[in-house]
């Protein structure tokens, strides 16, 4: 098995140290701004939970046949500590032990995750938006409220945004960081030419 430069290592190590953070930052962020909301609502949501003006965005999404946010309805929030933890133990140990397949191994595990997350974001976001409640005091006939996956995106009167947050951002940033090293690591290990 190849072995990788130790600064290669080095870096791998810090990026998974600085996945830790996913703990203790939000991930994501769902933003909404209308007339009646110039300061906008947020929602935020953490490895875990959701913060931010979930109970007010709730209570507006009922008119409209949404079912109540709540972090019961998200199973994802019982396991996903376990896949961050298992990223993070792949990259020390592929810091620790220098071995290219291990450098491989931690970028495979870390743009899965990423659009894992993504595809499971995007199927609640259809299932949440088209599965309304046929008696809803508002209801427009052939109208569905998905919400954007990213970007922005209007729903009647509010215009809602959809982005990665801190964490999405450090996760985005090991992803490039760790592509950049792949690179260096195939350049560098290249046959020499006479």
């Amino acid at each position: 098995m190849k072995s990788i430069k130790p600064v290669t290592r080095l870096a791998i190590g810090i990026s998974a140290l600085v996945l830790i953070s996913a703990y203790f930052v939000p991930l994501w962020q769902i933003l909404m701004w209308a007339p009646q909301y110039p300061e906008g609502l947020e929602m935020k949501i953490w490895i875990s939970n959701l913060s931010g003006d979930v109970r007010t965005i709730s209570a507006l999404n009922h008119y409209i046949g949404m079912r109540t946010i709540e972090v019961s309805m998200f199973p994802e929030f019982g396991y996903m500590i376990y896949i961050v933890g298992v990223t993070i133990g792949i990259g020390l140990l592929a810091s620790l032990l220098g071995k290219r397949l291990l450098l491989l191994t931690y970028v495979g595990v870390v743009f899965a995750a990423g659009l894992g997350a993504l595809v499971d974001f995007y199927l609640w976001g259809y299932d949440y938006g088209h599965n309304l409640n046929p008696e809803a005091p508002i209801k427009i006939e052939g109208m569905s409220y998905q919400p954007p996956l990213i970007g922005t995106k209007v729903l009647l009167n509010f215009t809602a945004f959809s982005g990665p947050d801190i964490g999405g951002w450090i996760f985005i940033g090991v992803a490039v960081l760790l592509m950049v090293l792949v690179i260096y690591e195939w350049k560098f290990n290249q046959p020499k030419r006479v």
